[in-house]
């Protein structure tokens, strides 16, 4: 099944229509579904697809004659190879003279790599020929940092030679919804939470009832697909897998400055930074500053990816138990109480995305979303607030609140949340906003009418208008 993409799908189609020369770049990570829009688009129109190999510049040449080919002759199935790739991309060119065609390379990382001159080659002939034609170019890609450097960079032989670019993203946690539409906001939250927005991931999960029982099949079982992706991700995108398994864990044991991190792997900080900033293009961690702070000395690092901080979460601590085949008995004590405090980073996620996404009519024009933390100076704690959002100008911030817990909350939460404020102290005035999984106080409701306050419960997120 094909769901939400609707936009990029529009977006696509209103450049194909355009008759003229296109090159168009999608990259995203892995199993965010850019094949899939691709396939989409291609159909009913005429497309060849290459999907380059991680494998050299002569496999790739045989794959991409082949690929050319039965474009041609779709009944017949051995290919004569072009004796290199200027020949095969002249043909292309003859191609595109007649009709329009889409021409897909897709895992163009791969290809750049077995053949380094292949960008200056499609440079020349974007050039001299296809823009004249009427070529559909689409090089797709899953290595972030090569598409963004080596493909759109400016030192790249391709720079300025595309006319659209697509950044593929994770689905929001409205969109998922899609899949399973029966299932309940809380049901929903999970869903999203475990797999963080990967199409891929939430069908693989499957939950048709309760999402324990897909947990237990399609995730905590040695046989599962979902069982060992990070750790196969890890394996196909980084040459140092068990390092970087090091410093995930790291993290997901607790450590989120540069030097607890480096200190818990045991390597140097200045060694240690570099791995981070992989990860960190990788999109599986993010460094992170309280809001208005970007210069901080106050950053950290958390796991970004979803799937990857549940797994981190509860895959290597139960390993033995699933390895068995007996985690079954142990799921309700290991896993089941645990998921509400692992839904709490999640929870603040979906109502910031609320709030960027799907609110109606907020106070005042927000420039970015995030949080912030800090010294109170009268009690000397520490204070953290989930929600900050800054005004595009003037000192008008968004304050808020959310909590993923079985119990109403009440008037408590509100005058804690207006003392943060006043420790925060950046702005004139305060909009807060107090997001709940499980609703609020009769007192809380009353307090909220009075003050303006905006009260925004678990099934209220997903009914929001879009």
């Amino acid at each position: 099944m094909f769901y939400c993409r609707d936009d990029e799908l529009r977006k696509l189609n209103k450049l194909y229509s355009s008759d003229k020369f296109e090159c168009v770049i999608i990259y995203g990570r892995r199993r965010v579904g850019k094949t899939a829009i691709i396939n989409k688009f291609c159909e009913g129109k005429p497309s060849i697809f290459f999907s380059a190999l991680n494998a050299s510049a002569n496999e790739n040449l045989e794959a991409f004659s082949k690929a050319i080919f039965q474009y041609e002759h779709p009944d017949i199935a051995d290919a004569p190879i072009y004796p290199d790739f200027d020949a095969a991309l002249d043909h292309i060119t003859r191609l595109s003279e007649q009709q329009r065609i889409v021409l897909v390379i897709d895992e163009y990382p791969y290809l750049a790599s077995s053949y380094s001159s292949i960008s200056s080659r499609l440079q020349h002939i974007i050039d001299h020929h296809w823009t004249k034609g009427k070529l559909f170019l689409i090089l797709c890609g899953s290595s972030m940092s090569f598409m963004e450097n080596q493909v759109l960079g400016y030192e790249s032989p391709l720079y300025g030679r595309r006319t659209a670019q697509f950044r593929i993203q994770a689905l929001s946690y409205k969109d998922i919804c899609a899949f399973e539409p029966s299932l309940g906001s809380e049901e929903q939250s999970l869903i999203y939470g475990i797999t963080g927005g990967i199409p891929m991931y939430v069908s693989l999960l499957g939950v048709k009832d309760n999402v324990d029982d897909a947990l237990l099949s399609n995730f905590f079982d040695t046989s599962a697909y979902l069982f060992e992706e990070p750790q196969n991700l890890l394996k196909q995108e980084l040459r140092e897998p068990a390092m970087y398994n090091s410093v995930i864990s790291a993290i997901a044991g607790g450590a989120s400055k540069l030097n607890e991190i480096a200190t818990k792997v045991g390597i140097e900080s200045a060694v240690c930074s570099k791995y981070l900033s992989v990860l960190t293009e990788l999109g599986i961690i993010k460094k992170e500053y309280p809001i208005t702070e970007k210069n901080s000395k106050k950053t950290i690092y958390i796991i970004d990816d979803c799937f990857f901080r549940f797994w981190y979460r509860f895959v290597p601590r139960n390993l033995a138990a699933i390895e068995s085949g007996r985690f079954a008995k142990t799921y309700e004590h290991a896993v089941k109480p645990y998921l509400h405090d692992y839904m709490g980073l999640v929870f603040e996620r979906m109502c910031r995305d609320y709030l960027l996404r799907y609110a109606e009519d907020l106070p005042i024009p927000v420039s970015e979303i995030g949080q912030w933390w800090g010294t109170d100076s009268a009690t000397h704690k520490e204070v953290q607030i989930d929600i900050v959002a800054a005004p595009i100008e003037g000192k008008e911030y968004i304050i808020g609140s959310c909590k993923y817990r079985n119990e109403m909350i009440g008037t408590g939460e509100y005058e804690l949340l207006k003392n943060y404020a006043n420790v925060f102290g950046k702005g004139d005035k305060y909009h807060f906003y107090i997001f709940s999984k499980s609703g609020f106080t009769p007192s809380l409701i009353q307090k909220a009418e009075e003050d303006g306050v905006h009260l925004i419960t678990l099934s209220e997120l997903y009914g929001a208008s879009g």
